[in-house]
């Protein structure tokens, strides 16, 4: 558990981060739905050795103008008023595509010429795109740059709002974090990148839970809602759809439970008894 007992830490000016996180689902060669993990790097800053989904911070280059156009069937408008805000929401959909780009190697984008979602499944192609995440990852090439030079539109239209979490105050990182549900597409597999992320895998959301609860897989609480989200469907279409009909999610704040030592010994989640009083 994390400290928050030093005279040096102010828990009220950590800055809260706008990120995004991208929920990859497919349906199992078995039956049922899964959904892709990563687990996170023990050096990591934030939620180290955590299993999670890919994503992360919603950069400056994500709400530029002309990504916009790049964007298929969403405008910045249309995605500020499903998520709430002003202005800007569209940044939050392109994060999604970028960051899953970068930490898992899909690129979910389709070609203009053909509306055909980008396939992996040429050895030449494979490898063409692996530089290109590498390259968007070190911030070489940006994301705008590379649809721009392969003919790409981004399937935004086809990634769906489902949660809404904030990082409790007393954490040194804090993130507001938008969920969201998409296709993973086919003839791309998805792999971790072996520096943020050092592990990967495809997991039904039912055997996540159950190894959760026996403390086999270390999920972050939103993390966890967000597959337990998962658990009715027995297919991505009923996922995706399920998705769609969420509409503006709540807001979800957790806040540390604290002893008197200033150990952090707990979570309160809204809707707890001690929830108002914390």
């Amino acid at each position: 558990m994390s400290d928050t007992s030093s005279e040096e830490f102010d828990p009220t000016t950590v800055p809260v981060k706008p990120a995004a996180t991208v929920l990859l689902v497919r349906d199992a060669d078995a039956g049922g739905v899964e959904v892709f993990m990563l687990r996170r790097t023990f050096n990591a800053a934030f939620a180290s050795g955590m299993f999670v989904f890919p994503g992360g911070k919603v950069d400056d280059v994500d709400g530029v103008d002309e990504i916009a156009e790049l964007c298929d069937g969403l405008t910045d408008a249309h995605a500020s008023s499903l998520l709430g805000i002003a202005n800007g929401g569209l940044a939050y959909w392109v994060a999604c595509i970028r960051e899953c780009f970068e930490e898992a190697g899909v690129l979910l984008a389709r070609h203009e010429t053909t509306g055909d979602v980008v396939r992996f499944d040429d050895e030449a192609i494979a490898k063409r795109f692996e530089v290109e995440r590498e390259n968007i990852h070190d911030g070489s090439v940006a994301l705008l740059d590379l649809c721009k030079r392969e003919g790409l539109r981004l399937t935004t239209d086809d990634i769906h709002y489902v949660s809404h979490w904030i990082t409790p105050m007393g954490e040194k990182r804090r993130f507001d974090t938008r969920f969201f549900i998409a296709r993973a597409p086919q003839a791309q597999e998805p792999l971790h990148d072996d520096g943020e992320t050092i592990e990967s895998f495809w997991i039904s959301p039912q055997e996540a839970i159950e190894r959760a609860h026996e403390k086999d897989l270390m999920l972050m609480p939103p993390t966890k809602a967000n597959i337990e989200f998962l658990l009715p469907f027995k297919t991505a279409d009923e996922v995706l759809a399920a998705a769609a009909q969420v509409g503006m999610p709540q807001t979800i704040l957790p806040k540390l439970k604290i002893d008197s030592d200033g150990r952090v010994v707990g979570i309160a989640m809204p809707g707890d008894p001690e929830y108002a009083v914390l």
